[in-house]
């Protein structure tokens, strides 16, 4: 069985869209799917979203060496998300 890791990518560029947050991750390794959290009344990006990687140690990988990078001239937040909570929204790890 794949056990899925499910990333919290925070403080993203707000031009960041899901195709330039998967490429950013698969550098690292498959990466199941990559999306970037909108504002339902605006449509601007909330400027974090999830990253889901089918191989654990890529994960650990990627999240090790992408904590504290800059992109887009912001530094990023990486962590292992947390299971989704009672409204549907997953949480991250602090």
């Amino acid at each position: 069985m794949v056990q899925v890791m499910n990333i919290y990518i925070g403080n993203l560029p707000y031009s960041t869209d899901d195709v330039q947050l998967k490429e950013i991750f698969e550098s690292f390794g498959a990466v199941t799917t990559a999306r970037v959290i909108f504002d339902r009344d605006t449509g601007r990006s909330k400027g974090y979203g999830f990253v889901e990687m089918s191989d654990p140690e890529d994960a650990k990988k990627a999240l090790s060496e992408l904590d504290g990078s800059i992109v887009g001239g912001r530094t990023l937040r990486v962590n292992e998300a947390l299971p989704r909570n009672g409204n549907g929204a997953a949480a991250m790890r602090h």
